[in-house]
């Protein structure tokens, strides 16, 4: 839901390599990043149909953690809890945990594709 400011205006493909590449160092800025597209507009009409928002962060620092809280507040996305991976966790189990009716998460395709999807990693109970 959120990228690093440099992705702004750019295609899939290019902030795929950015990221691959490394050029920017707005991509570990975690306080600078910024939403994709109209997900906020997206979340909102959610939350006003009754969705409960949950939001997953790869994030485990907690000063990380607070910078994607800032970034969530500061542009406007609604009001929903931001979950981490505490020590010794893996980021599957933190959506274990919450167990969502919707997980929305990208292709990882910048980082290794499905196999570092979320999704993929989940057990059913």
């Amino acid at each position: 839901m959120i990228m690093h400011p440099s992705a702004k205006g750019f295609s899939r493909e290019d902030i795929v390599k950015q990221v691959k590449n490394r050029t920017d160092s707005s991509i570990y800025n975690w306080r600078t990043y910024v939403p994709i597209g109209n997900s906020v507009e997206k979340l909102q009409k959610w939350k006003s149909q009754g969705a409960k928002i949950l939001y997953l962060t790869s994030r485990v620092k907690a000063k990380e953690v607070e910078d994607i809280n800032s970034v969530l507040k500061t542009h406007g996305f609604p009001e929903g809890q931001l979950l981490f991976r505490q020590k010794g966790e893996e980021y599957k189990d933190v959506a274990e945990k919450a167990m969502p009716n919707v997980l929305i998460e990208d292709d990882c395709e910048s980082i290794g594709g499905i196999e570092k999807m979320t999704y993929t990693h989940i057990k059913l109970t």
